[in-house]
């Protein structure tokens, strides 16, 4: 087994448990090499109302974008879009991946900016 098959066979685990409704909407977190994207999804409905990404022109300074300081750069801006949609409660899946370093900082700048999950 190799690494990826083994992040799916996590996520797939995960996504048993974690779900998201209109009440909770689960914040999705994907980390690829150099970049962390993020989603807010109701998975009733099967629709994303919220998405945020260092790639996206509202981010900034783009050196930032694959580092720990880039990620809870990222958790505060989403954080900050859900508030302005009357977004508080979330449910967090990490996707599969660890939670440690970015996808922690991501997740400590989201709770930072108000986020409770």
């Amino acid at each position: 087994m190799d690494k990826l098959e083994a992040r799916i066979r996590r996520k797939v685990r995960i996504r048993k448990k974690v779900s998201g409704s209109p009440e909770r909407l689960r914040l999705s977190v994907y980390r690829s090499v150099r970049n962390l994207f993020a989603q807010l999804v109701d998975d009733q409905s099967g629709r994303t109302l919220l998405a945020a990404s260092t790639l996206s022109e509202d981010f900034g300074d783009k050196k930032d974008a694959g580092n720990v300081k880039g990620a809870k750069k990222l958790g505060l801006l989403l954080a900050k879009k859900a508030k302005t949609k009357g977004i508080e409660k979330v449910v967090f899946d990490r996707g599969g991946f660890l939670f440690h370093g970015r996808v922690k900082a991501f997740a400590d700048g989201a709770r930072e900016g108000g986020l409770q999950f």
